[in-house]
């Protein structure tokens, strides 16, 4: 690491929306090009910086800043360089070195006590000199606030944003309870507040520093799908966290659940107190309410004539149809003719899809408006292919609000409780990846007297979001629930459906080759593993791309863990370099750990429900707009500014958004991802890496979701005692979740 003394003598580029700046450093030495995410520096201002050299293909060596500490211009020709560099607006270098001629040194107090003398000089008005002084106290104020912070470890940009928001009241905050920086500004988590409040010397067992550490475990276990912790897990959490007694986090969750910060729900069956943060609580309760409201029974005929008629009106689709329901989807199609809600549960092959078309035709011919969603853009476009019917996305059917203002983190919606969705019949599949939250947002747009029919596979992994609603709604026995069982004789030569079943029921999959789109490479070695996924994946092994019919791009390899020698991090740094090598004609970015090349496979990592999209026609003119990026969202890099530090990525659908510096940390290269971002996905070919894991991660529920993703192929490189010790383990990482007791209580 670098460090360098200087002024900033020239600010060559800047990026307004996210702080990116080109500048020249002047120093003893001679000047430095300089690059960093710098919001708000100004030129002729003092500073020390550190960074590494770095040889850009453009521009030449540069200094990638990593730290920049502004140094105060407390003497005279800093201070003319300051002001005659264009930082105060209205002052030039001509003015500037007239107010300092008159004053000399006194400049300083001047601005800083008596501003409105600088009308003695020729060509500043009072009023001038009023805006000349607010000015520089503005910028005064804010370069010592920063050099404030900076002591603390903060950089110069998250600095300079957190004066924005806290102005003078810093200085107290800092002072008194640095923890109110984890509650109140985005940019900083617990641990982050926790080194400052360490190096602002507050005490180990501060109250303030134990209610921050009690709402972050609250915060970080939503992060894991669970609604609340219970009181015993909550305490060890964050005694082991803080280092501190258990007396002392009692004390703390008390105080909280006191200020209405928290709740704590005696549930009575377990024994246990559940803690909740309070929005989660009543999001539960709320879906519990509205659900109670929508689960009625309709009919329109006389009692007895029901039954009779719905059963010929089957019967006419079977004709119509040319096929033959088996007894769970009649049953599932007569319920779905008069239940408020119901539920239809199967594995692959089971007649899912066959099922919502018999009931698709059966609403349509009854005149009734009908709605088919599903979470995600690839599930939707799976649903119209088998439906022939549109298929939304949940966000784009509730009509996702694209009001700039709103807060990136949550959603909004144009339909709700006051805009309800005009449907008689809603369809929703791939129900397991729907969260509490998203759920919550559904219900609130429908009416009574609306049909809701929710299908999804309940063994799935549950929603990458916190709660796991299916399984809650199924387990409150509340509604009406078939749960198809019957594979079906076109799908029933598919090692892959029959395979995920065996694993299911906790048999063992077969692993003799013997098959034409399930295979088993017995391999015990990381690297042999490695070479091997290259290999088929690039075309280096056979010609595995041509008998699976997708491009190596389609292909996607599933991992249970993020670390390690077979996590994503590592196995994308190594697909990377074969799937898409680094060549001249390919921009390349680095962004934290990541370098990002134009062509890469990227995932969105998070849900921002303001990002904008477009899809451009000819000329690059966008023809089609919208806002919204969502977790397990795929792309592919289009393009590169490495200038302005901007990446392109087209996103299914044709949808194109633009990152800057600051969204950069949403992507992560995607050739190698989680089994849990996989889910609603479906692949043409899935590699499957499996030598050793955690046990909590290496169970039966992880490896039949992984299988159920790959359409024509499944390829396992690994253990076969692996695999066998993933379908013996059925111990499924259950959440924390109280939506089936509140259910129960409701209804």
């Amino acid at each position: 690491m670098e460090q360098y003394k200087g002024y900033v003598e020239n600010i060559i580029f800047r990026q307004e929306e996210n702080g990116f700046t080109v500048f020249e450093l002047s120093c003893t030495s001679g000047k430095i090009l300089c690059v960093g995410v710098l919001p708000g520096i100004d030129p002729g201002e003092n500073a020390r910086v550190e960074g590494e050299w770095k040889n850009h293909p453009s521009f030449g060596e540069q200094l990638n800043v990593t730290v920049y500490e502004r140094l105060p211009n407390d003497d005279i020709e800093s201070l003319r360089r300051y002001m005659g560099g264009g930082a105060i607006k209205g002052i030039g270098e001509k003015l500037a070195d007239r107010i300092i001629a008159h004053f000399g040194e006194q400049t300083i107090e001047i601005l800083e006590k008596e501003p409105e003398r600088l009308a003695e000089i020729k060509g500043i008005s009072e009023r001038k000199a009023r805006e000349i002084a607010v000015q520089y106290m503005e910028k005064s104020q804010t370069r010592e606030a920063v050099i404030f912070l900076q002591k603390y470890g903060l950089k110069v940009s998250l600095a300079t944003q957190i004066y924005d928001q806290f102005g003078d009241g810093i200085y107290r905050i800092m002072r008194e309870n640095p923890y109110r920086l984890a509650d109140e500004f985005k940019g900083i988590g617990f641990k982050t507040a926790d080194e400052i409040a360490r190096a602002a010397g507050i005490d180990t067992d501060s109250e303030y520093r134990i209610s921050a550490g009690i709402l972050y475990e609250l915060s970080r276990s939503s992060l894991d799908g669970d609604m609340f912790l219970t009181m015993k897990e909550l305490t060890g959490r964050c005694s082991e966290l803080l280092g501190v007694p258990d007396d002392l986090v009692s004390e703390g969750i008390m105080n909280l659940a006191a200020e209405k910060r928290i709740l704590i729900k005696n549930e009575s069956e377990d024994g246990e107190s559940h803690v909740y943060v309070p929005e989660h609580y009543y999001c539960e309760l709320k879906c519990a309410a509205l659900l109670s409201e929508l689960n009625i029974h309709i009919s329109t005929l006389k009692e007895g004539a029901e039954e009779t008629v719905t059963e010929a009106k089957i019967s006419g689709l079977e004709k119509e149809l040319d096929m033959e329901f088996d007894e769970l989807q009649r049953e599932a199609v007569k319920a779905a003719a008069t239940e408020g809600i119901l539920i239809v549960t199967g594995g692959p092959g089971t007649g899912k899809t066959t099922t919502i078309n018999a009931m698709i035709r059966y609403f349509s011919d009854e005149g009734m408006d009908i709605m088919l969603a599903a979470p995600t853009g690839r599930a939707a476009k799976r649903m119209t292919e088998a439906t022939g019917y549109e298929a939304k996305t949940i966000h784009r059917m509730l009509e996702l609000s694209s009001n700039p203002d709103d807060d990136s983190t949550r959603a909004r919606f144009e339909r709700n409780e006051d805009n309800p969705l005009e449907a008689d019949v809603i369809i929703l599949d791939e129900m397991s990846m729907v969260d509490i939250f998203l759920f919550r947002a559904l219900l609130l747009a429908i009416i009574p007297g609306t049909r809701l029919i929710m299908v999804g596979d309940v063994d799935q992994l549950p929603s990458v979001g916190p709660g796991q609603v299916l399984r809650d709604l199924i387990g409150s026995g509340a509604f009406r629930v078939v749960q198809l069982t019957e594979v079906f004789r076109q799908v029933a030569d598919s090692d892959i459906i029959i395979n995920a079943h065996n694993i299911r029921m906790g048999h063992y999959p077969r692993l003799d080759n013997k098959s034409r789109d399930f295979f088993f490479l017995p391999r015990d070695d990381v690297r042999v593993i490695c070479k091997h996924m290259v290999d088929l994946i690039t075309g280096r092994q056979g010609n595995f791309a041509e008998y699976v019919g997708a491009s190596p791009f389609d292909m996607q390899v599933l991992t249970p863990m993020r670390k390690g020698p077979l996590g994503v991090e590592r196995l994308n740094e190594i697909l990377q370099e074969y799937i898409n090598p680094p060549s001249p004609m390919k921009r390349e970015l680095e962004s934290g750990s990541i370098r990002f090349r134009e062509g890469d496979k990227v995932m969105q990592i998070k849900n921002n429900y303001q990002t904008e999209w477009n899809v451009v026609g000819m000329y690059n003119i966008p023809v089609q707009s919208g806002t919204g990026v969502f977790n397990g969202d795929l792309g592919r890099i289009i393009s590169i500014n490495e200038h302005e530090r901007m990446i392109i990525v087209e996103f299914d659908e044709g949808r194109q958004v633009v990152y800057d510096q600051i969204h950069l940390e949403e992507l992560e290269l995607a050739y190698a991802v989680t089994i849990h971002k996989s889910q609603g996905s479906e692949y043409p070919a899935v590699l499957l890496p499996l030598l050793s894991g955690m046990p909590q991660l290496m169970n039966r529920n992880l490896l039949y979701t992984a299988i159920t993703r790959a359409k024509k192929c499944v390829i396992i490189l690994g253990s076969e005692a692996t695999v066998r010790a993933m379908v013996d383990n059925t111990r499924e990482i259950l959440r924390n979740t109280g939506l089936e007791r509140r259910i129960r209580e409701m209804i």
